[in-house]
């Protein structure tokens, strides 16, 4: 449990009263309440489309609010833009940074507030040693020349959070900022906030792992359909409860994984290798069996599944479906074959932002829809509000881009995609990354459900919870090999951490 600094009875830096944000008919934000304190690191938690994203925009100034008050320091502000926000000490630190990636450490914080020396010229001397002294501040080690190209996602939001530190930022707002972390990057990130936290900045850290959330922070504020169900301590809860606020009913299983009789193979990987990247992956996966590879960031899992899904083409082995062999690096065979593939980067690989919900739903599914090249509209709604219903997606139009979704329905679309085509063996690359708790139980609910319809699924988790919770058989991998292969019943965190760290014995062939 965090042990914060913060006093209730502080005075606020930033106070939301009563806010509220609609756009049309849609009301995003509706008694929008929440108060940050000096030394206070406050989680905000909720279902997508709870309207915590739309909170954080007012905040940012990224947004106009439609009413309600927005405090600084006990003054009444009213942001028109980022810069507004800015200047009143207010910083979001996104999951992605937006950083200039040829441009050093350095020059990326001081950025548009260069120090000059003689004649307008760039100080920098200066520059680097008064980023060095932010850098110092927070206990980490980088160099302030080095371009931030190349850069880790972890080391690029430290540079953020020292960016925000060059303005005398004195709240921070984190969306998301482990999502794409290991756990010892999480672990560096959150020793930087407990120093934030010490030197009395205010930090609003959002995030759907709740394990994180009990850690780091020391109250919470939780939404659910765009307004404040909940202000409380994090000692004065339990997970448990959280979930029901964040949710509004009893989620009787966040896991709910039924027992299933397995069949035969259905999907056998026979030393599989893509040299420097994994090296002679055997396994196989049976008809209504959930496998789930393991492993630590970098340890290969998601270059596996590429490969088997033909994306990329490997050096040696091969893969086959009901004992036929495919070729490699030919994806549209292996869908054809019967192989489903859902990507980890949803926006990027999954879908096509600015295409219609319906026409991304349906997409592996155009030659079957089509009469003479022609799409009729008809068909292609029914199947994707047959696949909508199914999978509980909350949309308005199913002709709205499918941008307009919270991730947690996005990924039910990708979802969608591949089900139409009727898979054999359904890939599952991080099915749950960024997604709330009440989709997860949903997308787990789907999971146990093809399963014990005779799907056989390969899920990549680096959420241990999940792994344990929904898996058959659990294989590990460590540095590009197969470490380990456990059953349900032998499977725990211990076994599991020991092989991703490469303590135990390789599989047996």
């Amino acid at each position: 449990m965090a042990e914060g600094v913060v006093s209730e009875a502080a005075a606020a830096l930033v106070e939301l009263r009563d806010a509220t944000k609609s756009y049309g008919a849609v009301r995003a934000l509706r008694d929008g309440n929440l108060a940050l304190r000096p030394g206070e690191v406050r989680a905000l938690v909720g279902e997508n489309g709870a309207g915590k994203s739309t909170l954080v925009k007012v905040l940012g100034g990224v947004v106009r609010r439609d009413s309600g008050d927005m405090l600084v320091d006990g003054q009444s502000v009213d942001f028109h833009s980022p810069h507004d926000a800015r200047d009143a000490g207010i910083a979001v630190i996104y999951q992605e940074p937006t950083l200039f990636p040829d441009l050093s450490i350095a020059e990326n914080v001081v950025m548009g507030y260069h120090p000059l020396g003689s004649f307008k010229r760039i100080d920098r001397g200066a520059m680097n040693g008064q980023v060095q002294g932010l850098l110092d501040r927070l206990g980490v080690k980088l160099d302030p020349e080095r371009p931030v190209r190349g850069l880790s996602i972890a080391d690029q939001q430290i540079v953020e959070i020292a960016k925000a530190l060059s303005f005398d930022a004195r709240v921070l707002i984190m969306d998301e900022p482990t999502a794409a972390l290991s756990g010892a990057e999480v672990e560096r990130l959150f020793a930087v906030v407990r120093t934030l936290r010490e030197h009395g900045a205010a930090v609003l850290f959002i995030s759907h792992r709740l394990e994180e959330v009990f850690t780091i922070c020391d109250t919470v504020t939780v939404m659910r359909d765009g307004a404040v169900v909940q202000d409380a301590r994090i000692a004065d809860m339990t997970p448990d409860e959280m979930v029901r606020r964040m949710v509004g009913r009893e989620l009787s299983t966040l896991f709910p994984k039924q027992d299933t009789a397995i069949g035969a193979p259905v999907l056998k990987v026979h030393r599989l290798t893509c040299e420097g990247v994994f090296v002679d992956i055997s396994f196989s996966v049976h008809a209504g069996e959930i496998v789930a590879l393991a492993g630590l960031v970098g340890a290969g899992r998601s270059e596996v599944a590429r490969a088997i899904f033909g994306i990329d083409k490997p050096d040696a082995g091969h893969v086959e479906i009901d004992g036929r062999r495919l070729p490699a690096g030919k994806p549209l065979t292996a869908m054809r074959a019967g192989i489903g593939f859902v990507p980890e980067d949803r926006r990027q690989q999954g879908l096509v932002m600015d295409l219609s919900i319906a026409r991304n739903a349906t997409m592996t599914r155009m030659r079957a829809l089509s009469r003479l090249g022609i799409i009729g509209s008809g068909a292609e709604n029914r199947l994707a509000r047959e696949w909508a219903t199914r999978l509980r997606l909350k949309f308005h139009r199913l002709e709205n881009p499918v941008r307009f979704l919270s991730g947690g329905n996005q990924q039910k679309v990708v979802l969608a995609k591949w089900l139409a085509t009727e898979p054999k063996v359904l890939i599952l690359d991080e099915p749950t990354r960024g997604i709330d708790v009440g989709t997860k139980a949903e997308v787990h609910r789907l999971m146990s459900e093809l399963a014990s319809h005779g799907l056989a699924v390969l899920m990549i988790s680096s959420e241990l919870p999940e792994v344990l919770g929904m898996a058959d058989r659990v294989l590990v991998m460590h540095e590009g090999r197969l470490t380990a292969e456990l059953s349900r019943a032998d499977a725990d965190e211990e076994s599991v951490i020991r092989a991703a760290t490469g303590h135990v014995g390789e599989v047996a062939a």
